[in-house]
């Protein structure tokens, strides 16, 4: 019996052996769309992206269709499955994302031969030449030079919303240094509005996700955008502000990028998140230029200097360091927060940097001494609630200059700061309320709650904030964001 057991267990592994081997070798022969691809999509895909009905304005039924792509962008990428939204899609661990839609997972044979298929080249068939990766195609000297009228998006293709069980909070915004334009994250998507008016001029698509950061470049022709999927990707692409066009993608992270900035001259790209590494990219080549490994806790902000010269990261427990952003070597540390540092802010003289954090401190640094020039301990002080008792949260979760030097804030007691040049508080503005500048204007953005303006909770009773904050290239202008998804916009008063 023990002997016909050991042939039974040889013959079982022979068998898995060779069922390995055939899937390795239908990995490595040279998959084609008619000969492979096209049955998969044909049981399971066209339904929703076949001939007669396009999801996402997604067909799968002819090879120029799926290399046409839809709504969302690139269907597949030539060379690279991890960055198509196709293998992206048949492979989501969420049975909400995955698709077929409420199906069994495809099987391992068939994601295997579609991922073959993509890193192969994306041959039509067994005659087809293989199609080359992309390379990068960004050039930086694209827009460094700030001349002629400013960028502004000029007939963006429409990008159709992406519902979400929830309303998606605004978790990046970014304002022109040149234009009357403010760029706001959605989810899978970022739309280009009026800070005045609040009227969308354009939207651009995000597929990869959940955008993190925004930062336009100096000249505002070039929008960076970082973010990605927890736990499973994390990309920075550049857009081209006035085309939409990708300029370049950046970066492949195993998981969301939460800290991003583009340097001056466009030629880098730094990166950071929960490895607690910052990473340095190259726009030109894509190439990894330094890794950046100080840090001991999650990477949270990021913010190259007005001249190139140096990179301020900032970390989860209130690290922040100061690096030469050519060499990557460190130049000092910058020890004042003891909680994380949610944003980092240069002026535009390039000596003084603005950092701000949850402990509820705003920290303006002498970047030559290493020493602050001002703080203000309780920036964001939060009325204590009746019955409440212990410490109450006093974060400050944005902050950043404009070209005068002013800087703008915002925390968890609900309102929006700006700050002189001396550091002193000259204008206070509610979310909800009647402030100095008058009573604020709200729109929803496609993902927001339905709410008014006098709302300062949603239905659950969780507390709604503003994220993020910004003003506009002139000053005449505040924008923020909050939890709920909608963009608020006050006119500021003069000096």
């Amino acid at each position: 019996m023990l002997h016909l057991n050991r042939i039974a267990n040889i013959a079982t592994a022979i068998s898995l052996s060779l069922s390995a081997g055939l899937v390795q070798a239908q990995e490595e022969k040279s998959a084609t769309y008619d000969d492979d691809v096209a049955l998969i999509f044909k049981r399971h895909c066209l339904q929703c992206h076949g001939e007669s009905k396009q999801e996402a304005g997604l067909n799968l039924a002819s090879y120029a269709g799926v290399i046409k792509g839809g709504s969302g962008g690139d269907a597949v990428v030539a060379g690279r499955s991890s960055a198509s939204l196709i293998f992206k899609a048949i492979t989501a661990k969420d049975p909400e994302e995955r698709m077929p839609p409420k199906s069994d997972p495809l099987p391992e044979e068939q994601i295997s031969l579609i991922k073959a298929w993509i890193d192969g080249g994306v041959r039509q068939s067994i005659d087809s030449k293989a199609k080359a990766s992309p390379g990068m195609t960004f050039k930086p000297a694209l827009g460094t030079a700030i001349d002629g009228p400013a960028a502004m998006p000029d007939n963006l293709p429409v990008v159709n919303s992406t519902k979400t069980l929830r309303p998606f909070p605004i978790l990046a915004l970014a304002t022109s240094p040149r234009a009357p334009l403010a760029a706001i994250a959605g989810y899978e998507r970022i739309d280009f509005i009026d800070p005045a008016t609040r009227d969308i001029a354009g939207s651009l698509a995000f597929p990869e996700g959940e955008p993190h950061v925004l930062r336009f470049s100096q000249s505002g022709d070039v929008l960076m955008a970082a973010g990605g999927r927890p736990v499973q990707n994390g990309v920075v692409i550049l857009f081209d502000v006035k085309t939409g066009q990708r300029l370049a993608k950046i970066g492949d992270e195993t998981d969301v990028v939460i800290a991003a900035d583009l340097a001056p001259d466009q030629r880098q790209v730094a990166i950071g998140g929960s490895g607690r590494i910052v990473k340095v990219y190259s726009t030109e080549d894509g190439s990894l230029k330094h890794s950046l490994s100080k840090h001991t806790d999650w990477i949270t902000a990021i913010a190259f200097s007005p001249d190139g010269k140096f990179l301020a990261t900032g970390d989860r427990v209130g690290n922040i360091h100061l690096w030469d952003a050519e060499s990557g070597g460190v130049v000092l540390p910058l020890s004042e927060h003891k909680g994380s540092v949610t944003a980092l802010s240069w002026h535009s003289d390039g000596q003084v940097l603005a950092s701000c954090g949850e402990d509820g401190l705003i920290v303006w640094w002498d970047v030559t001494k290493g020493w602050p020039l001002n703080s203000k301990a309780d920036a964001h002080p939060p009325e204590r609630p009746p019955g409440a008792y212990g410490k109450i949260a006093n974060g400050v979760l944005d902050a950043s200059f404009n070209a005068r030097g002013e800087l703008i804030s915002c925390g968890r007691d609900n309102t929006v700061r700006i700050w002189s040049v001396d550091g002193s508080l000259r204008q206070t503005l509610d979310l909800n309320a009647v402030s100095q500048a008058g009573k604020n204007t709200t729109k929803q953005t496609p993902n927001a709650r339905n709410l008014s303006d006098e709302q300062s909770s949603d239905s659950s009773g969780i507390r709604i904030l503003p994220l993020r904050c910004a003003m506009t290239f002139d000053g005449t202008t505040a924008v923020t964001g909050d939890s709920a998804g909608q963009v608020h916009s006050w006119k500021i008063n003069s000096p």
